[in-house]
């Protein structure tokens, strides 16, 4: 089933509608057409209370205030690029530098701040959304013509499914992903410190300090803070890595959607949520910044209030051959899926 309602307006007059999909078992999942933004996914708890387990806003004015890109799709390259350029086909490709020294999430008006074309569909045992947007060639700096589609279907079993799709008609680079920021007792309960985490991932990518862009390393997570292999609270060692987590991991799922790349737990509430994806690789994040953030019913977020998994190609491959290419060349089609499942502890 799919409700459909006026969520507000642009300052261009472009109105935003919001889209709330829900299942069998009572879970919603609700998105605006303006930067693909989940806006709230609300889950029962081992007692059966539903609550909202996503970060955000009540309103439009204030995802039009430049937030931390919550529940927003990111691009058209996620994450951090070194410089704010990079080579293509022996050029240098010059791009917005929306950060000191870099370039971030796909610059000052990425994928997070534009308005999609949204089409919503019902099956027998699932209903989505379908968001479409054309990126044109030069578009912060990006070469080609990019179509983008971004598919959100929930299913009756409460798996949340993303799908990201993207051609050109220039050779440019792709990195999407979904920027949602969960705590699983529910949006304005606190800290995420008491969830547990298991992460399927051997190796992570070293970063450096200053700019927080990968180094082109790979390091093992054994003996460190970035050792989740087995379930570990989230704030067990997040006090040894200041201000918190926001790293890359590897993950040992080699790009195969039906093998878990991780699980959250919250004890609290006896909800869990389990991460597939065809990606490489998947930034890990607590929120580090949200600090005194006013969100739904005036809830006012702190640090470390949230986690995000933002599956994605590696930060800043261009730079790095290594690691997984993010190029797409005309012909060529992008195509990456996320699968969300939500549930309860037996």
């Amino acid at each position: 089933m799919i409700h459909k309602q006026l969520f507000g307006t642009t300052k261009e007059g472009k109105e935003i509608f919001l889209f709330s999909l829900v299942n069998r078992l009572g879970t919603i999942v609700s998105i605006i057409n303006y930067g693909a933004i989940i806006t709230a996914i609300v889950t029962a708890d081992k007692e059966g209370v539903f609550e909202d387990i996503v970060l955000g806003f009540d309103n439009l004015a204030d995802y039009l205030e430049n937030p931390p890109y919550f529940g927003a799709v990111v691009g058209r390259c996620a994450n951090r690029i070194a410089g704010g350029n990079f080579p293509l086909n022996d050029r240098i490709i010059e791009l917005t530098k929306n950060r000191k020294g870099f370039h971030l999430h796909g610059g000052f008006k990425g994928f997070d701040k534009q308005v999609w074309e949204a089409h919503s569909f019902e099956k027998e045992k699932e209903c989505g959304l379908q968001l479409s947007y054309l990126s044109r060639d030069g578009e912060e700096g990006y070469p080609g013509n990019l179509k983008t589609t971004v598919r959100y279907t929930l299913t009756k079993d409460n798996r949340l499914i993303l799908e990201f799709n993207a051609e050109t008609d220039k050779t440019t680079i792709v990195n999407l992903t979904n920027h949602s920021y969960f705590n699983l007792k529910g949006e304005g309960n606190g800290t995420v410190y008491n969830h547990r985490l298991q992460m399927m991932a051997d190796f992570y990518t070293v970063l450096t300090k200053e700019t927080l862009v990968p180094t082109g390393e790979w390091a093992p997570v054994k003996n460190t803070p970035y050792d989740f292999r087995q379930p570990k609270a989230i704030g067990e060692h997040i006090g040894a890595i200041p201000p918190g987590y926001d790293i890359n991991f590897v993950l040992n799922t080699k790009e195969d959607e039906n093998r878990m790349a991780a699980r959250v737990e919250d004890p609290q509430s006896g909800r869990f949520l389990e991460l597939y994806t065809n990606q490489a690789g998947v930034q890990f994040y607590t929120g580090n910044y949200l600090e005194n953030r006013v969100g739904k019913k005036g809830h006012v977020y702190g640090n470390h209030h949230a986690f995000c998994l933002e599956t994605q190609a590696f930060p800043d491959a261009m730079h790095h051959p290594d690691f997984p290419s993010v190029v797409l060349n005309p012909g060529e089609r992008y195509n990456r899926r996320t699968i969300f499942r939500f549930g309860v502890m037996a």
